[in-house]
């Protein structure tokens, strides 16, 4: 498989990291788990040691929460074939616990899908897809939802392919030849 960027997103538990580590499977080189979630609790605990188990040998997983455009550099050093970033929702709730305000998580969300569209590695990216639901009570969930909904624009507007999973069943939103979304014609400067 060439190079590529693709683009995961879909409900919780619909089956999107199962169909990530699939694609993944299907690249050459070393395969990289580049996890964003952190066990602060014990649920978290167990999510993240049913994850590792479905993975199996075959990846290495690297904790980041935070910093994933900067260990994507670094990764790149490393001569990695694949790397499956999962995922950016936590990425983002990480980023708010962190005290940065919409516009610097903004920032980091169009600097990452630049990073990812430019790597020389094989890049897969998954993310919730939260705005389907009802509009949410708080206004920190509000802004939750709106900063995930603008991170999951600009990442499949970045991608060469993009999937929506449900109930364990991809839909591709986007091929390789396809340039859809307002943030690549802002990118290809036609906004």
């Amino acid at each position: 498989m060439d190079k590529k960027f693709i683009f995961i997103t879909g409900g919780a538990k619909s089956g999107k990291s199962s169909f990530a580590l699939g694609l993944g499977q299907g690249f050459a080189g070393r395969k990289i788990y580049l996890a964003t979630a952190e066990a602060l609790d014990g649920e978290m605990e167990e999510k993240i040691r049913r994850h590792r188990q479905e993975r199996g040998n075959g990846w290495t997983t690297i904790e980041e929460p935070r910093s994933i455009e900067e260990r994507l550099r670094g990764l790149e050093k490393d001569g990695a074939g694949v790397v499956l970033i999962d995922c950016l929702t936590l990425w983002v709730t990480n980023l708010l616990a962190e005290g940065l305000n919409d516009g610097e998580i903004e920032r980091r969300g169009a600097t990452l899908a630049s990073a990812c569209f430019s790597s020389t590695l094989s890049i897969i990216a998954v993310s919730n897809e939260v705005g389907l639901g009802i509009v949410p009570a708080t206004p920190l969930a509000r802004r939750f939802r709106e900063l995930s909904g603008v991170i999951n624009q600009r990442m499949a507007a970045s991608a060469s392919e993009a999937y929506f999973v449900a109930a364990g069943m991809p839909l591709k939103l986007k091929a390789a030849s396809q340039k859809l979304g307002i943030f690549s014609e802002v990118k290809e400067g036609r906004k």
